[in-house]
């Protein structure tokens, strides 16, 4: 079965919308490495306003051919990757854009039966890109198969990652990287709780 992959990048506290105001800078080996990880995928979801941005940049930047070499091989996968836009009312047309389709999931009971069908199809890793409501939602509703986070040294108010998660939700950890600007990438996958019985205070958690 396919994953779904959240791959993005976060503050300290877990602020993953505009990060245009606390990003300082996007290294090239970060670049690399999340140009790397986005080759697994062939199918990317997105949040309507989320593509209002992408469609806006990615197309005409390509066309272009100006930016780093990083920033071509990225627009080039803007293009080629399926491009899945999740809309709450589809109320909206899309921009234009190759491989591009609205999907309407009105609830969260629609959210998840789309994501399951999708999961069961053929194909590769699925990326989930954002916006910041439907990450939210996917992440409470228990729809992502791994995260990766690209945490930068800083903290900065605004959406989290698991803003909306009410319960103890437990991780593994897959594997940590560093990069240049003190970012720290996390690889994570949910896993199932530890047995830890019922300890009344902490200290029985040392014995």
């Amino acid at each position: 079965m396919r994953k779904v992959i959240l791959g993005m990048m976060s503050t300290l506290n877990g602020r993953l919308d505009s990060p245009f105001e606390w990003v300082d800078g996007v290294g090239d080996d970060i670049y690399r490495r999340i140009n790397e990880n986005a080759q697994k995928s062939d199918t990317m979801l997105i949040g309507r306003n989320t593509y209002d941005e992408m469609v806006a940049y990615w197309p005409g930047t390509l066309a272009s051919g100006e930016g780093t070499g990083s920033n071509q091989t990225m627009a080039r996968h803007m293009h080629d990757i399926e491009k899945l836009v999740i809309s709450r009312s589809g109320s909206r047309a899309l921009e234009p854009w190759h491989k591009a389709r609205m999907v309407t999931a009105a609830d969260d009971a629609a959210l998840v039966a789309f994501i399951t069908e999708l999961k069961a199809r053929p194909g590769g890793d699925i990326h989930l890109s954002g916006g910041a409501s439907l990450v939210q939602s996917m992440v409470r509703l228990g729809l992502v198969d791994r995260f990766t986070f690209y945490v930068f040294p800083t903290v900065s108010p605004g959406a989290a990652w698991f803003g909306e998660v009410t319960d103890k939700r437990d991780m593994a950890v897959v594997d940590v990287e560093t990069f240049d600007k003190g970012v720290v990438g996390l690889t994570l996958e949910p896993r199932a709780p530890l047995d830890m019985g019922a300890p009344q205070r902490f200290t029985e958690l040392l014995s």
